[in-house]
C-alpha cells in the first residue's frame, strides 16, 4: 500500500505493485489539475485597465501589485553601470561564464534561409528573419533570478533580434536587484523596465505611451503570470505554459542517497507547488533518502517551502526493475528527468518524453539550472509529450516562399483545379483556370506564328 504516515519521513512512498498504486500515480501524472484556482477573472480585469488605460493604469497596478511607487518605468543607464559597480567582482565573472555557455550553446544550430529550384521553373523555400521585438518576463518575490535572464534572453540575442526588452518587478523602493541588471547586460538585454505580474504581460501585449508592443513574450511567473501570457496569446505569440518546477529522479543502488535527497529538495525548494518524485528499484535506497532528506531541510534556508512541496507532492516510487522506472518517467513527462544508475545512457534511450535529462551521479539538475549551456527553460506538467526546451528558433519567424513560372503552372495547374473541385471551393479552381487560359492562348499564338514563318 501507498505509506504517507509522518513516522516514516516526509515523503510518501508508493510501491508499483500495490492495488491503489495506479491511482495515486495518475494523481501525480495528472498534476496540472492539481492547480485548479480560479483567477482568470482578475487576471482580465487588470489586462483590460491596462490595455484601455496605458501609463496611468499601469502604474497603478505597479503600486498596488507590485507596491512600488515609479515615476519611470524604464531603468536608466546610470542605474545599470551602477548595479556593476555594486555587484561582487566574483558573481559578476560567474554571471558572465554561464552567459558565455549558453550562448555558445545556442549558436551550434541556427535554422536559415533555404531555396529549391524545380525543373520547369518553380522555387520554393524558406525566408528566415528574427522577430523584429521580443519581451522577457523574469519574475521577483520569493527569490531573485538572474538565471533566467539568460536564459531567455541570450537566444534572442543569439539570432540578433532587434529590440530585446525586459519586465521585472520593483523593490518598495523602485529599484531592481542589482544581480538581475548585471544578468540582463550580459544576456544581451536593450531596455529594462519596472513593472511585475499580470499589468507587465498586459503592457508588453498591447503597448503603452512608455512601453513598446512586442511580437512574443517568454519567461516564467507564478499562476497570475501564466494566466494573463494565455489570455494575451493571438495579440501576441507567447512560450510554452510555464507550471511548477519538478524533477523525477531513477535512482538504482549506485546512487547516493545524500546526493539524491539534495536533488529532490533543490526542485522542492522553488515553490510549495513544485513537484519531486524519486523512483528507485531499491527499498533500502528508500529508507535512507527519507533519512537524508530530513536531515538536510533542518539547515534549509527554504526549509519550510521545501517541506510543503516534498510531503503535499513529492513521492518515492519503489518500482519492480529499471524499465519500469523508464515506463513510468516516461509517463511523467518530466521538466527534468535525472537518471543516477549504473549505466544511464541504456536508460536514457528508453524514455521519450522528457525536458532535459541528467546523465549519471555527476549531473545535478542545478548545472543544467546555470551554466551547462542547453536551455533551463522547459517544457512542465507533462508538456514534454510536445514542446521542447526554449531555442533560438522561439525567436525566428519563416516565410514560405513559392514561385510559379508558366510552364509549372501549365504542368500541375489541372491537378489543383481538381483539387479545388473536390473541396467545392469554385473561386479557387477559377483562379488558376484563368490564368491557364492565358498560357494557352500565348502557346497557340506562338505556334500560329511559327506556321506563319513556315509557310512564307
Amino acid at each position: 500500500m501507498a505509506s504517507r504516515s509522518a513516522a516514516k519521513g516526509i515523503l510518501p512512498i508508493l510501491h508499483s505493485g500495490d492495488s491503489s498504486f495506479e491511482t495515486a500515480f495518475e494523481k501525480l501524472v495528472r498534476r496540472r489539475e492539481n492547480q485548479a484556482e480560479d483567477v482568470s477573472r482578475v487576471v482580465r480585469r487588470i489586462i483590460d485597465r491596462v490595455r484601455d488605460g496605458g501609463d496611468d493604469e499601469l502604474r497603478a497596478c505597479v503600486k498596488k501589485y507590485d507596491g512600488a511607487s515609479v515615476k519611470r518605468f524604464e531603468v536608466q543607464r546610470e542605474e545599470i553601470e551602477e548595479a556593476g559597480e555594486i555587484i561582487d567582482p566574483a558573481d559578476r565573472a560567474a554571471l558572465g561564464k554561464a552567459a558565455m555557455r549558453v550562448r555558445e550553446f545556442h549558436r551550434k544550430r541556427i535554422a536559415s534561409s533555404w531555396e529549391v529550384r524545380e525543373e520547369g521553373g518553380a522555387v520554393f523555400g524558406h525566408r528566415v528573419r528574427p522577430l523584429a521585438r521580443v519581451g522577457i518576463y523574469v519574475p521577483g518575490g520569493k527569490a531573485i533570478y538572474p538565471s533566467s535572464v539568460i536564459m531567455n534572453a541570450v537566444p534572442a540575442s543569439v539570432v540578433e533580434v532587434p529590440e530585446i526588452i525586459m519586465a521585472t518587478p520593483p523593490g518598495p523602493d523602485g529599484s531592481i536587484r542589482p544581480e538581475v541588471l548585471m544578468a540582463a547586460r550580459v544576456a544581451g538585454v536593450h531596455r529594462i523596465f519596472k513593472m511585475g505580474g499580470v499589468q507587465a504581460i498586459a503592457a508588453m501585449a498591447y503597448g503603452t505611451e512608455s512601453i513598446p508592443r512586442v511580437d512574443k513574450i517568454v519567461g516564467p511567473g507564478n499562476i497570475y503570470v501564466a494566466t494573463a501570457k494565455k489570455m494575451v496569446f493571438g495579440e501576441v505569440d507567447i512560450d510554452s505554459e510555464a507550471g511548477p518546477s519538478e524533477v523525477f529522479i531513477i535512482a538504482d543502488r549506485s546512487a547516493t542517497p545524500a546526493w539524491i535527497a539534495a536533488d529532490l529538495i533543490a526542485q522542492a525548494e522553488h515553490d510549495e507547488v513544485a513537484q519531486a518524485i524519486l523512483v528507485t528499484t531499491t527499498k533500502g535506497l528508500a529508507t535512507r533518502v527519507q533519512d537524508q532528506v530530513a536531515k538536510q531541510l533542518k539547515t534549509l534556508d527554504r526549509e519550510k517551502v521545501a517541506k510543503k512541496s516534498l510531503s503535499a507532492r513529492g513521492a518515492i516510487i519503489v518500482a519492480k526493475d529499471l524499465d519500469e522506472c523508464a515506463a513510468l518517467a516516461d509517463r511523467y513527462a518530466p521538466e527534468h528527468l535525472v537518471i543516477a544508475t549504473e549505466d544511464p545512457d541504456a536508460i536514457s534511450k528508453l524514455v521519450s518524453n522528457a525536458g532535459a535529462i541528467f546523465l549519471g551521479h555527476y549531473t545535478p539538475v542545478a548545472v543544467g539550472d546555470y551554466l551547462a549551456g542547453p536551455n533551463h527553460v522547459l517544457p512542465t506538467g507533462g508538456s514534454a509529450r510536445f514542446f521542447s526546451p526554449l531555442g533560438v528558433e522561439d525567436f525566428l519567424k519563416r516565410t514560405s516562399i513559392i514561385r510559379f513560372e508558366p510552364a509549372k503552372l501549365r504542368e500541375l495547374g489541372l491537378d489543383v483545379m481538381r483539387l479545388a473541385e473536390l473541396e467545392g471551393l469554385t473561386g479557387h479552381k477559377r483562379s488558376v483556370d484563368l490564368r491557364l487560359q492565358k498560357i494557352r492562348r500565348a502557346r497557340r499564338e506562338r505556334e500560329a506564328a511559327r506556321d506563319a514563318e513556315l509557310e512564307l
